[in-house]
């Protein structure tokens, strides 16, 4: 079954914000590897119907364990492989940069927010972009400012 996989720091992020009905709306469900669903438990008790944990079949490959990542993000690569996701939600560079590596599509959280503009299910990316900001997620300026130009906001 391929689809959408999910990381935890975009499920926190946009919980944190009230926006994390924004996935649901643009993807229908995602799929979370075991140890995602560890970490989003603390912040999200309630995990929606939409978001389904998935224990990976295979062992994680060398190549995503030459990586060096923390647990989710290495599940979370290994399951896209394991499913042949259409995309993978991660935020962390490193992690973005081996999906990259390994042929998967990725998005992250801003990425969302412009997608969620671009289909119509809200009309600004600043305000919550500014409202994950406040919440301590960290944006680079440049990516900011690449972000609310293509949302035709501006810089």
């Amino acid at each position: 079954m391929a689809g959408v996989i999910a990381d935890a720091s975009p499920l926190i992020a946009l919980h944190q914000i009230g926006q994390i009905s924004l996935i649901e709306h643009l993807f229908d469900r995602i799929l979370i590897p075991s140890a995602v669903a560890r970490e989003v438990s603390p912040s999200l008790p309630t995990v929606p119907a939409w978001i389904i944990a998935r224990d990976l079949t295979q062992a994680i490959g060398p190549e995503i364990i030459r990586g060096s990542l923390g647990a989710g993000e290495s599940e979370t690569l290994a399951l896209a492989l394991e499913v042949g996701a259409s995309l993978v939600i991660l935020d962390e560079r490193p992690a973005r940069k081996l999906a990259l590596v390994l042929g998967l599509p990725v998005v992250g959280t801003a990425g969302i927010l412009l997608a969620a503009k671009r289909a119509g299910l809200i009309l600004e990316v600043r305000p919550l972009l500014d409202a994950l900001i406040e919440h301590g997620f960290r944006v680079s300026t440049a990516l900011r400012d690449r972000v609310l130009a293509d949302a035709a906001e501006g810089p």
